[in-house]
């Protein structure tokens, strides 16, 4: 139905290794608990989306899908890892105070206080992350020695769940705290990222996970998606495609978008070799729609990584006219090739179908 992409205003991570560091412009983000010769150690991370364009993007597929229903997933990108037990668990949860980005780096000499740090909230090294309990919802760290660490409400979380071989990716189900931010019952201050406590400190291992930031400089920056829910519109009478051997293409792309638009895609569907029939017009004009709960998906054209998954966000619909969907084009990175591929079943089999379509999406200037 529609999906919209949502990249953050904000990220840092803050750690207790140098618990005056601000890390707001460094290119991952670390998720940790491990050790040194000082003791254990931990690093959680910051996260933050504009209130508006929350608002803004929910309304958006709302309105497309013409449903009130949504999800949020939260998508991370594992750049590198260390010494991962065979279960574990990343835990989400809304933060209950502002704070400050700031500029700094990991590995900045002298360490750089233009932002939010594990002892401190704000630039300059001001207004200390709260350690009393002052509210029976909200929670935060302290150990002797390591007093920081953030400030969150334990009465909305999500958590992530690795085990084995999973490639520890995030793709987190946080509808339940962003429809807080959407309806006004919390602050937006954003969300913080930690390991489950039992990790957290660790003085047996140096469990360590780090994710590309906003300032990365491939195409893996961290982001929500937030996808209808809704089961598809189906209207008209055009008769449904039943032939696996078949073409799809696309009747309208074309092939270049600005960062600002939005493009309702509409799909030509037939039978490769139509059964021949006396008449007027050519069998190959003819138009049939895909099954219901058929898929579309957004492949990069050059590195061939899925930047829109088939989802409940991405159901094709139809009507009188033909199969189509909708592609909100500032959800992707501009000056990059994106192709269309789709996904259906046909006669009990499950087909992924390469509409050999590519557009491009140029910024808006």
């Amino acid at each position: 139905m529609a999906v919209f992409k949502l990249f953050p205003t904000n990220d840092s991570f803050i750690y207790t290794e140098k618990p005056l560091a601000n890390n707001g412009r460094d290119e991952l983000l670390e998720i940790a608990g491990y050790n040194t010769s000082a003791g254990g150690q931990t690093a959680r991370t910051l996260i933050k989306w504009d209130t508006v364009d929350i608002k803004n993007a929910i309304n958006t597929v709302t309105k497309s899908a013409g449903d009130s229903n949504y999800e949020v997933h939260l998508v991370m990108n594992l750049a590198m890892a260390n010494e991962l037990p065979i279960d574990i668990s990343v835990q989400a949860f809304p933060l209950s105070s502002s704070w400050d980005e700031g500029t700094g780096k990991f590995g900045d000499s002298p360490d750089n206080t233009t932002g939010c740090s594990w002892r401190f909230k704000n630039a300059g090294k001001t207004n200390q992350w709260q350690t009393a309990s002052y509210d029976s919802n909200v929670t935060s760290s302290y150990q002797v020695g390591n007093k920081g660490g953030g400030v969150w409400y334990t009465n909305y979380s999500a958590t992530e769940n690795f085990s084995g071989q999973n490639n520890f990716d995030i793709e987190t189900d946080i509808t339940s705290i962003f429809s807080k931010y959407y309806d006004d019952t919390l602050d937006n201050n954003g969300i913080i990222l930690k390991l489950a406590d039992d990790l957290e400190f660790n003085q047996s291992a140096s469990v360590r996970l780090k994710y590309y930031g906003s300032n990365t400089n491939t195409i893996y920056p961290p982001h929500v998606e937030i996808r209808s829910t809704a089961t598809g519109s189906y209207t008209g009478s055009l008769p449904e495609l039943n032939d696996s051997d078949c073409v799809i293409t696309l009747r309208n792309n074309k092939g270049e978008y600005t960062d600002k638009d939005v493009q309702r895609f509409r799909l030509h569907c037939r039978s490769k070799y139509p059964t021949r029939t006396f008449t007027t017009s050519s069998a190959y004009t003819s138009n049939n729609v895909l099954p219901t709960g058929s898929q579309w998906a957004l492949k990069d054209e050059n590195t061939e990584e899925m930047i829109f998954d088939y989802s409940s966000g991405t159901i094709i619909n139809h009507d009188a006219t033909s199969n189509y969907f909708d592609v909100f084009m500032d959800g992707l990175q501009p000056e990059r090739y994106y192709r269309v591929l789709v996904k259906t079943e046909i006669d009990g089999s499950t087909m992924v179908v390469d509409t050999n379509e590519i557009f491009k999406v140029v910024r808006n200037v």
